[in-house]
C-alpha cells in the first residue's frame, strides 16, 4: 500500500514443498562497518569493499512527510525535488550532469519516515560526489522561481501516480481512514492546495531545520581507504553548521476499539478492489518478525496460504499480497485483493479472515516456517550485494530505529521466531476490532458535456 523505503529488506518469497525440513544453522554474514560522529552532529558510516572500484554513497535525512503539518503537507517530498536545483556551487540540474557524465548513477526518495539521496560512481569519484553532496547540504538555492519549477512537477507527478492512476485515491484515503495521528494519516505527495500554498520562506525553514548536519547520516560504500574517506568528509561536511534539533512527533496511535469500513468508487477502476489494514506495534519491537513470517506464511509468493485458497483453489481474485509495513510509530500489517469481475467482495474477505483464524487457532507447519526463513536470507543476502543497497540500508535503519547494527541482527530474529510466535501475533493484532477495511467500486466515468452551440 505504501511506497517501499528504496533497498530496504523485502521477503522474496519461493515456493517449496510441503514437507519436514531440517538442516543445518547457515554461516553468518556481516555487513562490517565503522562509525564517527562529526563536530557538528553528522552521523558518518563507512564500509570498505574493494571488491569492485566502486563507491557508493547514501546521505539520509531524519525526515519524512510524519514531519509536516496541517495545510503544508507534500513538503518532504517538494523538497526532495528541490534538491537537485542547485546549490552556491553547483548550477541547477550540475548535480545530475556531473554524476551522469562520470559513469555514475544517482537518486533520491522520499517517504513517511525519511529522505535520503544517492551516488554511485567510479572509485576515483569519490571526492567529487562528497563534494556535490555537501554544497546542497550547506547552500541550497531557493528562489521563487526555482519553487514554482518544481512545485508544478510535483503536481505533475501527483496527476501521474494519484489523480490519473486507478486506486490511486484509494491507497490516500485508506491511510486517512486507517490512521488517528496526522503524521501518518495523509500523503507523503501531499495536496495540490497545500502545494499551491508553500512559499519561499516555508521552504526555506523546512530546509533549516531539517536538512542540517546534526540530522543526517552519511553511509559511504565501497572501494576506498578508511582513513583517506574520512579525511574528505570533514573537509567537504565538518564546518557545515548544525541547528538545534527539529520538534520530536508523536507517530503513536491510540488502540483501535472498532472495525473501520469504507467504500469508495473510482471511474477508473475496472475491477473491484479490497484493502485491508491491522494495526499493529511500533517498529523494532519484538513483535515485528513474528509479523513478518506471518505475512511470509499468509501472502507470500505462490505457496502461501492466501494465494493457494483464494486465488488457486475457489478462484475468488485475480492477485492477493501485502506485507508487514514497520514504521518509527504505529505500523501495519497490510492484505490488498484484486477480486475476479464475477465475484463477489464479501466471499473474498469471507475466505481471508477463515485463513487468519485458521493461524490463530493452530501453529504454523515447520515447512511454512522455513520457508520464511528462507526467502528472509535470500532477501537480506540480495540486499548487501550492491554497495548502494547496503549504503541505504545502514542510513535507513539509522534513521528509522537509531540501530544500523540490524543489518547484521535482522537475521538472527527472523530464525528465532517460533511457530507459536506466529499463532501468538496472529490472535494479538489480526481481530476484527482492529481492522480497516476499504472496498474500491468501479463506477461509470463523467458523462462526456456536450458541445456548445
Amino acid at each position: 500500500m505504501h511506497r517501499p523505503l528504496g533497498a530496504c529488506l523485502c521477503l522474496a518469497f519461493a515456493a517449496l514443498p510441503a514437507v519436514a525440513i531440517s538442516a543445518a544453522p547457515p554461516a553468518q554474514v556481516r555487513v562490517d562497518f565503522s562509525e564517527v560522529t562529526l563536530k557538528n552532529g553528522l552521523r558518518v558510516q563507512l564500509v570498505e569493499d574493494h571488491g569492485t572500484p566502486v563507491v557508493a554513497i547514501n546521505v539520509a535525512y531524519d525526515v519524512g512527510s510524519r514531519n509536516e503539518r496541517p495545510g503544508l503537507t507534500g513538503f518532504a517530498h517538494l523538497f526532495e525535488h528541490m534538491m537537485f536545483k542547485g546549490s552556491q556551487n553547483v548550477g541547477d540540474g550540475e548535480h545530475f550532469y556531473q554524476v551522469f557524465t562520470n559513469g555514475g548513477s544517482m537518486n533520491g526518495s522520499t517517504s513517511n519516515d525519511l529522505t535520503w539521496y544517492y551516488e554511485s560512481l567510479p572509485a576515483n569519484q569519490l571526492e567529487l560526489a562528497l563534494y556535490l553532496e555537501a554544497d546542497r547540504m550547506r547552500s541550497l538555492e531557493i528562489t521563487q522561481a526555482k519553487l514554482d519549477n518544481q512545485r508544478q512537477a510535483v503536481q505533475e507527478e501527483r496527476r501521474l501516480r494519484v489523480d490519473n492512476q486507478p486506486y490511486g485515491r484509494s491507497y490516500e484515503r485508506f491511510d486517512e481512514v486507517f490512521y488517528d495521528n496526522f503524521g501518518y494519516k495523509h500523503s507523503t505527495i501531499g495536496s495540490m492546495d497545500d502545494l499551491n500554498a508553500a512559499s519561499v520562506k516555508d521552504v526555506a525553514e523546512f530546509f533549516r531545520v531539517y536538512y542540517a548536519p546534526n540530522n543526517a547520516v552519511l553511509t559511504l560504500v565501497g572501494d576506498f581507504k578508511r582513513d583517506d574517506a574520512l579525511k574528505m568528509i570533514r573537509k567537504y561536511f565538518e564546518d557545515i553548521p548544525r541547528q538545534p534539533a527539529p520538534p520530536p512527533v508523536n507517530l503513536k496511535d491510540p488502540p483501535q476499539t472498532a472495525e473501520r469500513r469504507e467504500t469508495l468508487q473510482d471511474p477508473l477502476a475496472r475491477a473491484v478492489q479490497i484493502l485491508i489494514g491491522y494495526k499493529t506495534d511500533v517498529g523494532n519491537t519484538p513483535d515485528q518478525p513474528a509479523l513478518d513470517v506471518l505475512s511470509s506464511v499468509l501472502q507470500g509468493g505462490d505457496s502461501s496460504r492466501l494465494y493457494q485458497v483464494l486465488n488457486k483453489e475457489k478462484e475468488l481474485v485475480t492477485s492477493i499480497g501485502g506485507g508487514n509495513d514497520e514504521r518509527i510509530g504505529t505500523s501495519a500489517f497490510q492484505i490488498t485483493a484484486m477480486v475476479r469481475p464475477d465475484r463477489e467482495p464479501e466471499a473474498v474477505e469471507a475466505a481471508i479472515y477463515e485463513q487468519i483464524a485458521k493461524i490463530s487457532e493452530q501453529p504454523i507447519a515447520e515447512w511454512e516456517l522455513q520457508k520464511a526463513r528462507n526467502a528472509t536470507r535470500l532477501g537480506f543476502l540480495q540486499g548487501i550485494r550492491g554497495a548502494q543497497s547496503r549504503a541505504t540500508i545502514l542510513g535507513t535503519y539509522t534513521i528509522l530505529f537509531r540501530d544500523p547494527g540490524l543489518i547484521n541482527t535482522q537475521l538472527q530474529k527472523i530464525n528465532a521466531v517460533t511457530r507459536e510466535d506466529v499463532q501468538r501475533v496472529a490472535k494479538k493484532y489480526l481481530v476484527p476490532t482492529g481492522r480497516t477495511v476499504l472496498t474500491t467500486l468501479p463506477a461509470p466515468a463523467a458523462a462526456p458535456t456536450a458541445p456548445g452551440p
